[in-house]
């Protein structure tokens, strides 16, 4: 694990050493092709029209009640799917697994050529989800959120990345890739619209912060 960790550091500050020296500004042609959010104005509007609410408990929650990763065609899963969209000159096999290809991930802005890389990150996590009005659900409401090829709420990302976030609002984790910040909240922001899930006042200020400046 530590050699796994000690070669994603080195990548990314490769990485960083290379933007600083040829001043690239902007991501590789690999970029993931999440279904594009709602505008900043919408966001905007659509944060006005959330419930605010304390987050409630996570008493009962579990990740099976969430049930994914699902198949979706053949013998391709969400997972899959994801991965083939987000990447550049993926190659499956006859199982649906990614077996090459290159991922560039929007949070960190690392780019990954091998599958195992990669988290499937769901933008609204499923237990902040089940603390902001998922918990009412049932299981095949459930299933549909947390296999959503719709909205944006799918994204492959360098999984220990992923990690970090785990099940924290804006409020408390936004991806250190600073240019990603605003397409991120639009992105939030559309999925919690969508389900009518709640938001706490520290997550919704963080949320108007970074929508305002977009």
């Amino acid at each position: 694990m530590t050699g796994v960790y000690a070669r994603r550091i080195a990548v990314l500050a490769a990485s960083a050493a290379l933007a600083t020296t040829t001043g690239l500004l902007t991501a590789p042609t690999a970029q993931a092709a999440m279904p594009t959010p709602v505008s900043a104005s919408t966001a905007r509007t659509y944060l006005g029209q959330l419930t605010v609410s304390t987050e409630g408990s996570s008493s009962g929650y579990s990740r099976d009640k969430f049930p994914h990763w699902i198949t979706q065609s053949g013998a391709c899963n969400t997972r899959e799917v994801v991965l083939k969209r987000d990447g550049t000159g993926v190659v499956q096999d006859s199982s649906c697994a990614a077996t090459s290809g290159s991922w560039y991930s929007e949070y960190d802005g690392a780019t990954w050529t091998a599958a195992s890389d990669l988290d499937i990150d769901h933008m609204v996590p499923l237990a902040e989800a089940w603390r902001s009005g998922a918990s009412g659900w049932t299981n095949s409401q459930r299933q549909s959120f947390a296999n959503d090829l719709t909205r944006p709420q799918l994204i492959a990302v360098t999984d220990n990345v992923n990690q970090s976030k785990s099940d924290q609002d804006p409020g408390e984790w936004l991806p250190s890739r600073t240019t990603y910040r605003c397409t991120y909240a639009r992105a939030w922001v559309h999925v919690k619209h969508h389900y009518d899930l709640t938001v706490d006042s520290t997550e919704k200020n963080a949320l108007q912060s970074v929508l305002n400046g977009c």
